[in-house]
């Protein structure tokens, strides 16, 4: 992929047959999109995928050759389940080495009697793979060309991602407003249709809610263009007023992909 000639974008490849049992929730996908998007990187697909080389190594080339970045989270610990490294060097057509400095790193952090192969098994990557360094717990992720392989534990994926957040390059951040109507999402379709015809470069997402037994709706327009995003919302907040609809917590801002 010519990167060069594409917006940045990312997509996200969550391992493990822990995420699809619904044994442990994803907490990795909503942080990376935060701050993806704080660098003007959109995350605009995340895959789920089963603890199977052949499922990680499909969506893994196939979201390689459609975004700028990849990242893929989970399966780069010692057992035997764990099988992300050895599934990217597939995906890459490289063979699976032990890295010499990723050895010396788990060798150094582990006293001699703590060191064995299923530990050691953490030093090995596809030739030529960058490290990734990991304050918390010393095995490295690694990068191969656009792929970022992270940690699956929240806290030790984040260190990694802040190690790394230096070398990705996006574009303005993507800013959000939010504006929230006390009207059910069928009374006001037609006036989002109309606002999102006359702003296309406003992203515009209606997300119905009740609260005390009253239907609202919460509009959120991001756009990486901040007069157009204000634009389009003061529209709809004079379209929304115009027809009598109440407006709640009026134009409530945030960046980084927050709903205001």
């Amino acid at each position: 992929m010519d990167n060069s000639q594409q917006p940045a974008s990312a997509a996200l490849v969550i391992i493990g047959n822990e995420i699809l049992s619904g044994r442990t929730v994803d907490a990795n996908l909503p942080y990376l999109a935060r701050e993806l998007n704080a660098l003007g990187i959109p995350l605009l697909e995340a895959r789920v995928v089963p603890d199977v080389e052949e499922r990680i190594v499909e969506a893994v080339n196939a979201c390689r050759a459609r975004y700028a970045y990849v990242f893929t989270t989970g399966g780069i610990g010692p057992t035997h389940d764990d099988i992300t490294a050895a599934s990217i060097s597939r995906a890459f057509g490289r063979p699976l080495l032990r890295h010499p400095e990723a050895e010396r790193r788990l060798r150094a952090y582990y006293p001699p009697e703590k060191i064995n192969e299923a530990r050691l098994k953490m030093a090995e990557m596809p030739e030529g793979a960058e490290l990734i360094d990991n304050p918390i717990s010393t095995a490295p992720g690694f990068r191969v060309e656009n792929v970022f392989v992270l940690a699956g534990i929240p806290r030790v994926m984040q260190a990694m991602f802040e190690g790394i957040r230096h070398r990705l390059r996006g574009g303005p951040p993507i800013l959000s407003r939010t504006l929230t109507l006390l009207a059910p999402e069928g009374d006001v379709a037609l006036l989002l249709a109309e606002v999102q015809e006359a702003f296309p470069s406003v992203e515009i997402g209606s997300y119905p809610f009740f609260t005390f037994d009253r239907p609202g709706t919460s509009i959120v327009f991001r756009s990486r263009d901040a007069a157009a995003c204000e634009a389009a919302l003061r529209r709809l907040e004079e379209a929304a007023r115009a027809r009598g609809i109440e407006i709640r917590n009026e134009a409530a801002a945030g960046t980084s992909g927050e709903e205001g």
